[in-house]
């Protein structure tokens, strides 16, 4: 094997926007700052919240409240 051609891999800091910090090995070799964690993260904080700005989801019910699904068809004998 060739020497010397392994990148260093040393701990690093990390900091979120939400103010967790928290340490991890990289390659980088320098600081990071990242938007989302897993301590900010809805899908690991269980606040997860649906995003309805437009009205699209009310606007869905108030069309097809009276749908009661697919016509069944008669058996064919």
């Amino acid at each position: 094997m060739k020497a010397d051609i392994h990148p260093k891999y040393e701990q690093i800091q990390v900091t979120c926007s939400c103010g967790n910090q928290f340490e991890t090995g990289s390659s980088t070799c320098r600081k990071l700052n990242i938007e989302v964690c897993s301590a900010c993260h809805p899908y690991y904080t269980g606040k997860q919240k649906l995003m309805d700005t437009e009205g699209r989801v009310d606007t869905f019910n108030k069309r097809f409240k009276n749908f009661s699904g697919l016509a069944k068809k008669p058996a064919a004998n």
